[in-house]
């Protein structure tokens, strides 16, 4: 819920371009998904469906703020932002479409949207997981770019050229492996 918070105020943070605290902001927010998943994995009893739920999404949320914010500020090009958005709304239908045909009839609204009520689990692959590490990446040093005064530097245009070619192959492999990325938990 932290991150989802501060998705909004690191938007505004950097369309204001006051790099220097949402620098600080997105360093917050890593330590509590850091803290999160921490958590999670040593406390069993702190796992719960809507928590596995709301991490991801938690997710997508920060990195769609913080990529539309960035390039609303010159730091990350349009068509890498594009392609980024794009790749996560495809996921997020096959995810809908996972749902749907994995929950049993009746296919209610309430019970559609229930996230208590798990049906199926991605599995994330190799690549998507790399993929999100070098987003972050990316958002990290275009947060720093203005700070530490390397806006135009080559090692970020490369940055950018990386994070594509990890967000393309990211959405292929989802593509390839399909079935084996999804997980059916319960089919009631």
């Amino acid at each position: 819920m932290a991150r989802m918070g501060l998705a909004p105020v690191l938007g505004y943070l950097i369309v204001e371009e006051n790099f220097n605290v949402a620098l600080g902001v997105f360093v917050l927010a890593g330590v509590t998904d850091l803290l999160d998943g921490f958590i999670a994995r040593n406390w069993a009893n702190q796992k719960s469906a809507l928590g596995s739920a709301l991490d991801p999404l938690a997710d997508k949320i920060l990195i769609s703020v913080l990529y539309v914010s960035l390039t609303c500020t010159n730091l990350i090009p349009v068509s890498l932002t594009s392609m980024i958005i794009l790749r996560d709304v495809a996921l997020i239908a096959a995810v809908f479409y996972v749902r749907y045909k994995t929950l049993s009839p009746p296919r209610t609204l309430s019970r559609y949207f229930n996230p208590c009520y798990a049906t199926a689990q991605l599995k994330p692959t190799f690549i998507s997981k790399m993929n999100t590490a070098v987003q972050l990446i990316l958002v990290a040093a275009s947060l720093a770019a203005p700070v530490f005064n390397y806006v135009d530097s080559v090692y970020l245009q490369t940055l950018w050229c990386i994070t594509a070619f990890t967000t393309v192959t990211s959405a292929y492999s989802y593509y390839h492996y399909g079935r084996k990325t999804v997980q059916v938990i319960n089919n009631k």
